[in-house]
């Protein structure tokens, strides 16, 4: 089974950091994935939630801030005063640090609650002029954004995210259309998602950071985990 690193190596570091990121470029797990939200003044940047509050010194919503307004901010400290001094990375920051790797690079576009128009067209030409088609899946809970990335450049993989159990996935995957389905973790051991595991399209469950369920979940098919200890999860899983 496949592992990827959620957020960096965010169990041990603080998420979405160059420090978290630096950690899972080191280690031997097929990738890692990170979220990417619009600034006021369009450049893309790291960071889960909409806003800077949870893990920065700042306050505020992303999509309000410049860059430089950003990257005033500190986000290590809150974690722990050891990474005191990190700022918010870019996406290009982010791709710079896995660029002579060999990680599956899986960017979450978190426009589900604010749309950022011309995101998606943004986060495919960094893609495009880095000619990283080939390693990227793109997921979403905006499965339009989803629709938007199959339409502009089918060579890049996507993925519809759920947190909840579907009836008849595979219709609406196919309807979106989507190559892969990301869901958590309990919903993916319903059988419904058998269907899917069953016609070969990609399963991968988040977060799991237990070794019981990687366990579970490994036996009834699920193609990959996103965790934030992927050091301990692939030591697990190489050990069963």
């Amino acid at each position: 089974m496949e592992i990827f690193a959620h957020r960096g190596a965010s169990g041990d570091f603080p998420e979405n950091t160059f420090a978290a990121f630096m950690e899972a470029a080191r280690l031997p797990v097929f990738g890692v994935e990170f979220d990417v939200h619009m600034t006021a003044d369009g450049e893309l940047v790291v960071i889960h939630d909409e806003l800077i509050d949870r893990t920065s010194d700042g306050t505020g919503y992303v999509k309000d801030m410049s860059l430089a307004e950003l990257k005033k901010h500190d986000f290590g400290n809150w974690f722990s005063p050891d990474f005191q001094g990190e700022t918010i990375p870019t996406l290009a920051d982010v791709l710079d640090v896995f660029d002579s790797t060999h990680h599956k690079l899986n960017i979450e576009i978190k426009s589900d609650i604010f749309p950022y128009e011309g995101m998606v067209k943004k986060v495919l030409d960094v893609i495009e002029s880095r000619q990283l088609e080939s390693r990227v899946i793109i997921s979403s809970f905006d499965h339009s954004a989803i629709q938007a990335v199959a339409k502009l450049n089918p060579r890049v993989e996507t993925a519809a995210l759920f947190m909840e159990v579907l009836v008849n996935p595979l219709d609406y995957l196919r309807k979106i259309p989507a190559d892969a389905l990301h869901l958590l973790f309990p919903a993916a051991l319903r059988l419904s998602m058998a269907e899917v595991i069953t016609s070969g399209m990609p399963v991968r469950t988040f977060t799991v950071n237990d070794e019981t369920h990687a366990k579970t979940l490994k036996q009834a098919g699920v193609q990959a985990i996103f965790t934030d200890y992927p050091e301990k999860m692939n030591a697990f899983l190489h050990s069963i």
